[in-house]
């Protein structure tokens, strides 16, 4: 017999479910939000696990068919969790390994679809995809979308308490712009295999010898999971740190990655294969034969990832330098994650140059920082170092960008720090309750805030348009990006000498910009010479500055 499980009950929005049986019944659902529910089996298993597998198959009004992975949520019961692209009338039927099984197999019913009638944007406008000229993010309806990422590498944990914890920092992030947060699925950096620093409320995620997965541990992960998208949202979901390839194997990790889109993909996600990809265990004394492993582990589990997710949610895995560098074949991935360094401003130069390799090299894909210099690591990168790696990065380039702040990502308590990674080193001990008040994400999303009232990811980086600017000589120049004859913006990282425009259209208004609170200088209209050329008055101060210049019909609108 199967019943209706109610989502009401898990905190989780959106879901409309009869209570019924399975065949023959018609259930209901909204366009692009997350419905659920379960079927049980009176035949029992010795490991339902690993003895069983059940998919359910999604005929779309369209005639579009999606085999949807179920999971396995314990004891003899199985999941299915479905979010419907189209409105209208699907069939589904059940598909399962056990084609004896009557209450599992060749279960069959009718899902009616109507119109999303909330206010989340991640349900009004559907999944986040890659846009059609590979450069940036966008909506499903083509809405663009901007990535503002944060690093919560550790957030699964009891570490970080459910509920107080997880939604005082969702609030905060929220509230600032935060579109995404990356978030790594039970299997953890910085600590071996079922250390108990990486167990939640219900244990781990995986059982000794990695044997079979731990429901439980999952369903305290929904809440989470299901937290961040209740509020706006992304969980780019980091599926384990990269090491574990060699540790679990391909099969396995293909059980574990199954699960995760059987778990989440009906969800509003983004899929990061692994964090540091080819990065070896720290202790490892076989570095390049893992390295290798991994890398061609990583390309193989790529593919199975894309082949099993019937919601088409964008992949990429988080690098050691670039996502393209940690597999065979970058065509598996969709876009390229960065990570450029920890060590200050002297990080500046590696992040964009790497940001350059990867905008210029094929596969086109969006390219952004997954990782930079998170803010009072080693005591420094502060918040004037996020604010020039944020606006280096847009400027350059990137499809968006991603913030870190020392005590979140490994989640110090005030009562007990991290303490020490596996290489016998601590990364600090500043609580998470102290790093999420650092000034810097805050000012990214103020940054954030005034790029989206224009149309951001139209942007073409323009070093030359302004004088002085960065060279491989020095980095700590200014940036420029453009919106031909209708916008142009710079960041100057020093606030020294007085900036020189070129190619500027007439009829342009112009004001500096405060990137640590907001506040807004006018200069007034801007009067090019007969060659386009203007120079632009004194800085206000010494410091840094954002110098826009904007056509009568640039402000576009407060987007994600």
């Amino acid at each position: 017999m199967s019943r209706c499980h109610s989502l009401s009950r898990r905190q989780f929005c959106g879901a409309l479910l009869a209570s019924a049986s399975l065949t023959g019944q018609t259930r209901f659902a909204a366009l692009h939000a997350p419905t659920e529910w379960s079927l049980e089996s009176s035949k029992q298993y010795p490991d339902p696990f690993n003895d069983l597998e059940l998919d359910v198959l999604f005929t779309s009004p369209s005639g579009r068919l999606l085999r949807v992975p179920a999971f396995w949520a314990g004891n003899s019961t199985w999941r299915v969790r479905f979010a419907p692209q189209e409105a209208g009338r699907y069939s589904f039927t059940t598909i399962c390994s056990d084609s004896s099984n009557q209450e599992l197999h060749a279960r069959a019913g009718t899902l009616e679809v109507t119109q999303y009638t909330g206010n989340n944007p991640l349900y009004q406008r559907g999944f986040v995809r890659v846009s059609d000229d590979r450069r940036h993010f966008q909506f499903a309806d083509g809405t663009p979308f901007f990535w503002l990422g944060d690093t919560w590498w550790m957030a699964l944990t009891s570490r970080l308490s459910w509920p107080d914890g997880f939604q005082t920092l969702t609030a905060d992030r929220a509230a600032k712009g935060f579109t995404v947060v990356q978030i790594v699925a039970g299997l953890y950096p910085d600590m071996p295999p079922f250390d108990p620093r990486g167990s939640n409320e219900a244990g781990f995620p995986w059982q000794p010898e990695f044997a079979r997965v731990n429901p439980a541990y999952f369903d305290m992960a929904d809440l989470r999971i299901q937290h961040l998208a209740d509020h706006g949202i992304v969980p780019c979901i980091v599926g384990c740190w990269g090491y574990f390839l060699p540790l679990m194997g391909v099969a396995k990790m293909k059980q574990h990655w199954r699960y995760l889109i059987a778990r989440w993909g009906a969800y509003p996600v983004m899929w990061c294969l692994a964090g540091e990809g080819t990065m070896p265990y720290y202790l490892s004394k076989t570095h390049d034969t893992d390295a290798a492993t991994q890398k061609h582990g990583w390309t193989e589990l790529a593919r199975y990832v894309r082949a099993s997710d019937p919601f088409a949610h964008p992949i990429t895995i988080h690098p050691s330098r670039s996502a393209r560098d940690c597999v065979d074949d970058p065509s598996v991935l969709d876009f390229d994650m960065l990570q450029t360094g920890h060590d200050d401003r002297r990080s500046a130069p590696n992040t964009v140059e790497t940001i350059l390799r990867s905008s210029r090299a094929e596969p086109k894909m969006p390219v952004l920082v997954g990782e930079v210099c998170y803010e009072g690591i080693q005591e420094a990168s502060r918040e004037e170092v996020q604010r020039f790696m944020f606006w280096a990065a847009i400027l350059t380039g990137a499809a968006g960008h991603t913030y870190g702040a020392n005590g979140i990502w490994q989640v110090n308590t005030r009562e007990k720090p991290y303490g020490l990674s596996p290489h016998g080193h601590s990364w600090g001990d500043t609580p998470w309750e102290v790093a999420y008040q650092l000034p810097g994400s805050g000012q990214l999303g103020l940054a954030k805030k005034l790029l989206t009232r224009y149309r951001w990811w139209k942007l073409e980086s323009t070093p030359d348009l302004v004088e002085p600017h960065w060279t491989d000589q020095n980095y700590w120049q200014p940036f420029a990006a453009h919106i031909p004859g209708e916008l142009l913006i710079a960041f100057s990282p020093s606030g020294g000498k007085a900036l020189r425009f070129k190619d500027v259209a007439a009829g342009m208004q112009a004001f500096f910009w405060n990137p640590t609170d907001a506040t807004q200088h006018p200069i007034g209209a801007v009067a090019p010479d007969g060659a386009g050329n203007w120079q632009a008055p004194e800085f206000p101060i010494f410091r840094d500055w954002v110098v826009v210049l904007e056509s009568a019909t640039a402000r576009y609108g407060q987007i994600k």
